[in-house]
Order: C-alpha cells, then structure tokens, then sequence
C-alpha cells in the first residue's frame, strides 16, 4: 500500500485503525454539508471505511487518511477513486475526490495533500487525464481544484444533487 508525505503530511491509507477519527470527521455536518447534506452515522462510515479498504486491496489505490506529521491529528481524505458511479456524463478518467476536516481549512494543507495525490496518480498511473465532482455552492473546493489545474467540462446530477464536473491534464 501505497503512503505518500508531504512536508507537513503523512497520507496513507484507510485502514480500521482510522475508524474511530473517521466517524468525528464524517459525523461531523459541518464537513459533511456539501458531500452528503448532513453527518453520517456509525453504521456509515463503518461501510465507507470498509469499501475504502476494498478499493485499495482491489485496484491498488483508493482514500488516504491523511494525518498531520506532528501529533498525528486526522486532518482529511484523499483519494484516487475508481466507484463506477451511475453519472452523465460517465467518468472515463480516474476521479480524485477530497476532505479537510474545517479546524485544518484555510492552511493550505488540502493543496499539499491533493497535489501529493496528484503526483502519486500522474506518475502510477500514468493517467493522462482525472476528474472530480463538486457541488456547485462549494466555492472553497471549486477554489482548490482551480488551484490544481481542474477546469469544468459538465453540469449534471448525482444522486439528485446538482454537480459540476471537472477535468484535469496530468502535467
């Protein structure tokens, strides 16, 4: 499995162990607010650890939990992700998805672990091309992508939410 660090970071990936800092994070509607509306149950994130731990065993990549090198405090997700979701248009690309916790926002540390994931696909990979989706009134992340090179090629739904889609060359 692969763990990527950054200067401030350490990504690695979802394991068990990061259950109990994943139920604060994902529990939390504050975090959550954009991705699924509201905070997740128990129940929830122990499917979403599950399934996190699957993509990895399954095709190699999947969500880090990444976590400050000094005191080890759970600062978000990363992920490079394939879950074949029922969108139009499809995804034809890996999708990077992302999550910083909001006491970690506004400190650049969603830039340090999108670009680490980033560089970890473009070179693994080799992947010529990724996307992303976002909520369309999540203007920090539609900030962030813009950051990393992502510019929008769609509007669709997912789920029946509204999202923007967002293409990026590897550089």
């Amino acid at each position: 499995m692969t763990v990527l660090i950054t200067d401030r970071l350490t990504l690695t990936p979802v394991q068990v162990s990061d259950f109990p800092d994943l139920c604060a994070l994902f529990g939390d509607p504050a975090f959550t607010r954009h991705i699924f509306g509201r905070g997740l149950s128990a129940e929830e994130v122990w499917f979403r650890t599950l399934r996190d731990i699957g993509h990895w065993e399954a095709l190699g990549h999947g969500n880090w939990a990444a976590r400050l090198k000094d005191g080890g405090d759970l600062v978000g997700t990363f992920g490079v992700l394939d879950y074949r979701r029922e969108i139009t248009p499809a995804f034809d690309a890996p999708e990077l998805g992302w999550g910083v916790a909001p006491r970690f926002q506004g400190q650049g540390l969603a830039f340090e672990g999108l670009s680490a994931a980033l560089a970890w696909c473009d070179d693994a990979l080799n992947a010529a091309r990724t996307v992303c989706m976002i909520s369309p009134d999540n203007a920090p992340s539609h900030a962030l992508a813009a950051r990393a090179g992502y510019t929008p090629y769609a509007e669709t739904t997912y789920k029946d939410a509204p999202v923007v889609l967002l293409e990026r060359t590897a550089r």
